[in-house]
């Protein structure tokens, strides 16, 4: 149905066109909005895994930072000794999935440091947070600057599978299956993640149990359920899905590693947690919709809506664009931050009865 005709309205037809213009750009660029949520959708994961446990975890920005570092440099180490030909689909080599591997177990050291330090120490979780980014900052971007120096070879990237054109083209549905297929395998293992873990955790005894780890833990610990040992694992397995976040950045995205790449994906990824109300679907959908505000500068440049609109964007500074996506949290935040409620142990550190 052809609803141009609303852009004629006065006054609201400049709305009309900017929301017309905004769905065309959705499904223009309905791939790279997907890879653009990647990593803020690994990150609200993570937290979603972590403050469902009760250990608020802001630390993930560090943590998905050191997988991509490691992931990067364990194939740069690799690939001179393991030279193999890239499969036909995704472009996998050996040299790829050992990074992936090294990528997570290195999300999983940090994950472990974090929990021994919020649950064992029981110091403060915030803080332990902070420090693990600073540090992620500072040692990943002091090893890159001596790494450069010798000009490492890449190890190379996944690549994206190209969907046949019978898909691509079927009437309304065909550009949602190019946006979700057109993808390297990070990002279709996200998909399957985000699935998988919404089952999981609202419909398995697993699910059961770490909901009620992260609400009230002293009741969980009556009915049997080892509390502490629950949260040690979950945030060991949240350090897991933030690692990747990192290697999909380094491995996926790109192939090589440069400082602070993440670029304050973790923490967009804790707002995206907070709108989708703690559960893994409603993250993934929070996740799409600050990945969407990053594509629109590019929108600007490549396909700007017609007439004074157009003009007009096209005259807004290119940092206008950039910081979109970070004004959008803000925005989105202030609106919903006050009736999302979080679990209500989220934060507090957890003594057995027999500790006292």
């Amino acid at each position: 149905m052809d609803i141009t005709f609303l852009t004629d309205i006065p006054v609201l037809g400049v709305f009309f066109e900017l929301v017309l213009w905004l769905l065309d750009v959705v499904q223009t660029f309905t791939p790279s909005i997907i890879r653009s949520a990647v990593p803020i959708a690994f990150a609200a994961l993570t937290g979603v895994m972590c403050e469902r446990s009760g250990i608020v975890n802001i630390g993930i920005e560090g943590t998905m930072l050191v997988a991509a570092f490691v992931g990067w440099y364990v194939g740069v180490l690799l690939a001179p000794h393991l030279a193999t030909d890239p499969t036909a689909v995704w472009g996998v080599t050996a040299v790829l999935l050992i990074a992936v591997a090294a990528a997570m177990l290195a999300g999983m050291l940090v994950a472990a440091v974090h929990a021994w330090l919020s649950i064992s120490v029981k110091s403060d979780q915030i803080i332990n947070g902070t420090i693990i980014n600073i540090a992620a900052f500072g040692i990943t971007g002091y090893l890159v600057t001596l790494i450069a120096s010798s000009s490492p070879l890449s190890a190379g990237s996944f690549k994206p599978w190209r969907p046949p054109s019978e898909l691509v083209d079927i009437p309304f549905i065909g550009w949602i299956l190019n946006g979700l297929l057109n993808q390297g395998p990070i990002t279709i293992a996200l998909i399957v993640v985000v699935v998988v873990f919404q089952v999981m955790l609202f419909k398995s005894r697993w699910g059961l149990r770490t909901r009620a780890v992260g609400e009230h833990p002293r009741a969980a610990e009556t009915v049997g359920v080892d509390v502490i040992k629950l949260r040690y694992r979950n945030v060991i397995l949240a350090g897991a899905i933030a690692a990747l976040g990192g290697a999909f950045l380094s491995l996926e995205a790109t192939n090589s590693f440069q400082d602070g790449m993440t670029r304050g994906a973790g923490f967009i990824g804790l707002a995206a947690m907070i709108i989708g109300r703690w559960s893994p679907l409603g993250a993934l959908g929070a996740a799409l919709l600050f990945a969407s505000t990053t594509v629109i500068g590019r929108a600007v440049r490549f396909t700007p809506p017609e007439g004074d609109l157009g003009r007009f964007m096209g005259d807004l500074p290119g940092q206008t664009f950039d910081a979109l996506p970070y004004v959008i949290t803000i925005v989105v935040l202030a609106g919903v931050v006050g009736r999302s409620i979080p679990p209500a142990a989220d934060g507090q550190p957890y003594e057995r009865e027999a500790a006292h």
